[in-house]
């Protein structure tokens, strides 16, 4: 047996359908309770008497027909000359017993009455049951109840979410305000600028509207935590149920045919119940040959339930007819509409949510019915189709789980000793960070989509902005913000060709750094000779610009349109970087970095760039250096970085070089130091690790101005003397080679700050190494066993030096 919360379960189901039951679907039900009433009341009349046929035999036949003592008294009142007289005929003269009455009746019923009388009551319940069934198949049938149930499931919770009330009285409350900034209003997004946005200018309208009329958005104040939880989980709810529905249209197609049988059962219906109607008489003749056995042939039957039958029936006939036509109506309003298309137009017109999307296939059908029933529910609902709407729960929900505290304690002190906030996997820009005025640096990584409002302005000490995998969306006021103050700008983005317009608007921004898919031809077509739109050309303070991406040259609308630029890095992934010719443009270039570009040899137009300081060619395919004497006609050129490449050996006209102060040569394949090198006196930096030399010459003694020397990872068994009169050195660093004994001469070296002599085979440390006054103990990398060979030094020696390191 079934429990009562089994049973209240059902009920609550089969009640919770009704949002979907259009008008026509309620009349269906009434209209079957009372054909069902009709079926059980004339079944139950059957039923219940005993004595449906009442036969009596017939004395006086008049022409072949058995005449009723009231028809015999009519013939006798006639005239004599109308109609002949009748005479009874001669039979047997005997009377009926009970039992041959009953058996009379019986044989009567079954052969004389007419089977539509006999079976009237079982047709009704048949017709009945058919179309109960055919009004509740779509709402049990397994491919259409599961989203039926689950798509009532989400409208209740839609309906009655407190996030769907505050929304809809935003919506009131915004269009009782005048909003005559609207027209001049213009969002920036990361695929370029914008204004046919219709979700962007809702966003940007709901923003400056309220901050500029002095409203207060009923959003603005605070949702609890659980029904933000609640309506987040909705919105999830309703993008799978959406996916999941609109790719049928399995709930249509069953509605529909079930439409069409009940069409065609009303047909069938109409076409022979009424014909057949006329068959229940209260009065049938029974003629039976038993005239030996009861003296007659021929009985009069009355049938008593004749005449309520023909009420019922004909009452049961107009129900059908009410049946019918509105079945009728139904099956014309689904092929006279398109039911698998619902358009939100007319609520995005009157609501601030333009960007709800129509649907289509079951969802949009379901919607349709829901309509017929109220048409509230699809507004309600529609709430939960809004991107803008989300975003705006969103919003609410970081607010309340980034507090003021929280981003405080987030704030640290970078390398460059700038007050930064990172923000990492958010969804979205809390509020309050716009009350921390200390910021100077805004670091936002894997943030789907950043809204700057117009109350950035507030953070009047930023000058940097980081954006890692983050989309951006910039409003008039926050731009013109950040085109007045914002002075770094790093941007990492993985969407293959596309840069951010709004870059282009920082007339102040002094360094760029972009990262990303960047295609060439995508960057030529911002030049200001082929577009009228901003570009490059506008930055015209611009003095760094970094590009990590895969280009096969240069984009000429950066040698053409920032000839002023100062500094150039390009990072190109491995990939080959072919044309460089155009680098020539670029005159006024002080620091050029052409990173991992495949070059096999120095560029000839780097050359002409006579106001070049720093010259940095790391992770190339360099094999050779033998162009490295063209560098003397780069006055200028004071940091040279062959890093990172193939080279096997430094050409001796690197002594034409005499204004350099910087060299890396590190991660090569370098044997042996040319004397020439020795000829560049002005050397403070020199970094030869991970090579093949197997010595450093004497020579190098006459680097006098050297401050950091670097030859780890060599194979060096010993130091010449004439290192260790490089008196200004404060960083030496011989790790990993094949020292044996470290020269007593490492005294002289007053200024050392840095000795790192790990992976040697050093076995004790000189005591003449005490006897460098800026080098700390924890400042010598070097084995522990043999720091212990050294004497304790003072407690105030023991201080330690790692962040001087």
């Amino acid at each position: 047996m079934l429990s009562l919360s089994e049973l209240k379960y059902i009920a609550d189901s089969q009640s919770s359908c009704h949002i979907l039951k259009p008008w026509w679907d309620v009349f269906w039900y009434y209209l079957t309770l009372i054909m069902l009433l009709v079926a059980v009341l004339s079944g139950a009349l059957q039923l219940a008497d005993t004595k449906i046929l009442c036969c009596l035999p017939c004395k006086v036949e008049l022409n072949d027909r058995c005449v009723v003592p009231l028809d015999m008294f009519k013939l006798n009142s006639t005239p004599s000359n109308s109609v002949s007289q009748v005479t009874p005929p001669i039979r047997i003269q005997n009377d009926l017993h009970k039992q041959q009455y009953a058996y009379i009746d019986a044989v009567c019923y079954e052969k004389q009455l007419h089977w539509f009388a006999k079976f009237f009551p079982y047709l009704v319940l048949l017709h009945t049951l058919i179309f109960a069934a055919c009004s509740n198949f779509w709402l049990h049938y397994p491919s259409t109840s599961s989203r039926i149930e689950h798509f009532v499931s989400i409208l209740h919770k839609c309906f009655d979410s407190p996030w769907t009330t505050r929304a809809l009285s935003e919506t009131v409350a915004e269009q009782s305000v005048s909003v005559p900034l609207r027209k001049s209003r213009v969002l920036f997004s990361p695929s370029g600028l914008s204004t046919n946005t219709s979700a962007s200018k809702q966003s940007l309208h709901i923003g400056q509207s309220n901050m500029e009329t002095g409203l207060e958005s009923p959003t603005s104040s605070v949702l609890d935590k659980k029904e933000g939880e609640q309506a987040k989980a909705i919105f999830e709810k309703v993008k799978r149920f959406r996916l999941h529905v609109e790719q049928k249209d399995v709930i249509y197609r069953v509605y529909m045919k079930q439409i069409i049988i009940k069409v065609i059962l009303f047909l069938i219906i109409i076409a022979y119940v009424p014909y057949f109607l006329t068959y229940i008489t209260l009065e049938i003749d029974c003629p039976i040959d038993m005239q030996a056995f009861t003296g007659y042939k021929r009985y009069h039957c009355v049938y008593a339930l004749a005449e309520i039958f023909q009420v019922l029936a004909s009452f049961y006939v107009i129900m059908v007819l009410f049946y019918g036509l509105t079945s009728s109506y139904s099956l014309w309003w689904m092929l006279r509409s398109s039911l698998k298309e619902y358009s939100f137009e007319a609520l995005r017109e009157k609501s601030n949510y333009s960007d709800i999307p129509d649907v289509k296939n079951d969802f949009a059908f379901i919607l349709h019915l829901a309509d017929q029933y109220d048409p509230l529910y699809s507004k309600r609902f529609s709430i939960f189709l809004s991107e803008v709407s989300e975003n705006k729960l969103k919003q609410i929900n970081l607010n309340n789980e980034w507090t003021m505290e929280k981003l405080k304690n987030k704030l640290v002190k970078n390398c460059q000793d700038k007050v930064e906030l990172h923000l990492f996997m958010l969804s979205g820009l809390p509020d309050n960070v716009f009350e921390l005025t200390e910021i100077e640096v805004l670091t936002l990584e894997l943030i789907p989509e950043v809204k700057l409002p117009p109350a950035i302005s507030t953070l009047i000490n930023l000058r940097e902005l980081n954006l890692y995998h983050s989309s951006l969306l910039v409003d008039r006021p926050a731009l013109n913000f950040l085109e007045d103050n914002l002075k770094i700008l790093r941007l990492k983005f993985t969407e293959r060709g596309k840069i951010p317009r709004w870059i282009f608007h920082l007339k102040n921004l002094k360094e760029l750094y972009l990262s990303g898919y960047i295609i060439s031809d995508t960057l030529s077509t911002l030049s200001a000779v082929q577009s009228p739109a901003p570009g490059f050309q506008d930055l015209r303070n611009l003095r760094t610009l970094y590009l990590k991406s895969t280009l096969s040259r240069i984009p000429q609308v950066i040698t053409d349109t920032l000839p002023a630029l100062q500094k150039l890095s390009l990072d190109n992934e491995g990939n080959k970087l072919v044309v460089l010719n155009n680098l020539k443009k670029m005159v006024n270039l002080k620091s050029l970095e052409l990173i991992n570009c495949d070059l096999e040899r120095i560029p000839h137009s780097i050359f002409s760039l006579i106001h070049l300081h720093e010259l940095n060619l790391k992770e190339n395919n360099l094999k050779t250096i033998e162009e490295i004497i063209s560098f003397q006609h780069l006055q200028n050129l004071s940091s040279l970085k062959l890093w990172h490449n193939h080279i096997a050996y430094i050409p001796a006209q690197i002594g034409a070089l005499s204004n350099l102060e910087q060299l890396y040569l590190d991660h090569n394949k370098i044997e042996n130091m040319p004397l020439q090198l020795f000829l560049c006196t002005k050397l403070t930096h020199l970094d030869l690790s991970y090579n093949n030399l197997t010595f450093i010459p004497e020579e190098i003694q006459f680097l006098t101005n050297l401050l950091y020397f670097a030859v780890t990872s060599n194979y060096i068994e010993t130091l010449p003397n004439g290192l260790f009169q490089c008196k200004k050195l404060q960083t030496l660093l011989l790790g990993r080679n094949s020292l044996m004994t470290l020269p007593p001469l490492i005294g002289e070296l007053t200024n050392l700050i840095q000795l790192e002599l790990v992976g040697n085979h050093l076995e004790v440390l000189p005591p003449e190494l005490e006897a460098c006054p800026s080098l700390k103990r924890s400042c010598v990398l070097v084995e522990e066993n043999l720091l212990n060979t050294l004497s304790p030094p003072p407690t105030e020696r023991l201080q330690t030096c790692l962040d001087k390191c």
